[in-house]
């Protein structure tokens, strides 16, 4: 009996050893401690996640019992009814995102590349530094500046433009306010500029810097070195593109501001429209009934998984590149 207690006490004894490697793989009892607080922190984050997802739907189940998927494509919203769809708030968060996409992609693909391989150190740091501050802007500031600003340049000059150019698409047919879908647009590629240029920017400069010299030393000009560059960092200028779709999804206060808060679907810029965040901002408080508060849980929850999906897609893509770190571009 004794030699399985003493067989019993060498298994406890090596398994706790093997613990211990686990947690410690130094040996050092301060570093295994050290090493489970940050596990425990890393789940506590997973943790609340997970419990933001069950909420959400726990409060969204009276919607979800009540519409099922038709939820998402019905169009009518009307809460004296109750009858509640997503679908003009999908169309307004997707066109509003892809506008403003249209408009960022362009002109952050040429500040990241403006810092990266062109301007010299002493210009790039202070311009890098200031297309950054805008991602510091309050959201509401952008949405003040664009009421009486921006919505008055579009309303006198560029809307009237666009319909005199334009106005046999019907894209650019309706009335002309200064509030709308693309108003909502533009304030929205301002905001994204400065994330997607500093994450362009951060991937150029991860592209080894030996491809430049040579593509550089076969005697390729620099605009097709650029292209070199542009080509190895596509994963990841591609993620950056998509962590700006997350971040232009999700926008409530400046877009609520300027782009009209109408649920409908309308193939026109000019028109109003209204998203999923800036529909919770503003119905929330006034919701009464239990199917009403359900249904912009739901939305909520929407756009929760999409923002969540879509950051997740965008930060694989670029790790895929930045990990490759062998050498940096010309800014190093």
């Amino acid at each position: 009996m004794s030699a399985a207690v003493e067989n019993g006490g060498h298994g406890f004894g090596r398994g706790y050893s093997n613990w211990r490697r686990v947690l410690s793989p130094t040996g050092n009892t301060g570093d295994g401690i050290f090493r489970i607080l940050m596990l425990l922190v890393a789940l506590l984050m997973v943790a609340i996640v997970l419990a933001m997802v069950l909420a959400l739907a726990a409060d969204a189940m009276p919607a979800i019992r009540q519409f099922g998927f038709g939820f998402l494509t019905a169009r009518q919203w009307d809460p004296i009814k109750g009858e509640f769809g997503a679908l003009p708030f999908i169309y307004g968060t997707v066109m509003s995102s892809l506008i403003a996409l249209a408009i960022s992609v362009p002109f952050s693909l040429g500040i990241a590349i403006f810092l990266v391989e062109q301007a010299p150190h002493y210009i790039a740091r202070p311009v890098g530094f200031l297309v950054e501050l805008l991602a510091a802007i309050p959201s509401v500031v952008y949405g003040l500046w664009g009421i009486f600003v921006l919505a008055p340049f579009l309303r006198v000059y560029v809307e009237p433009a666009l319909a005199k150019v334009f106005g046999w698409l019907p894209l650019f047919q309706g009335s002309i306010t200064g509030i709308g879908l693309l108003t909502g647009g533009i304030i929205l590629a301002i905001m994204v500029t400065p994330i997607i240029s500093a994450v362009v920017r951060d991937v150029l400069a991860a592209v080894p810097g030996s491809q430049r010299e040579a593509a550089l030393a076969l005697g390729a000009t620099k605009w097709e070195m650029i292209r070199v560059v542009l080509v190895n960092g596509a994963p990841g200028i591609a993620g950056a593109i998509i962590l700006g779709l997350g971040r232009a999804l999700g926008e409530t206060m400046a877009v609520t501001m300027v782009i009209g808060n109408r649920a409908q679907i309308s193939p026109s810029f000019f028109d109003p429209a209204y998203t999923i965040a800036s529909a919770i901002a503003n119905e929330f408080n006034e919701a009464t009934g239990d199917l009403y508060v359900a249904a912009l849980v739901e939305l909520g929850l929407i756009l929760f998984l999409v923002t969540f999906i879509v950051n997740g897609i965008a930060r694989l893509l670029v790790w895929n590149v930045t990990r490759k770190t062998g050498g940096v571009g010309r800014a190093a």
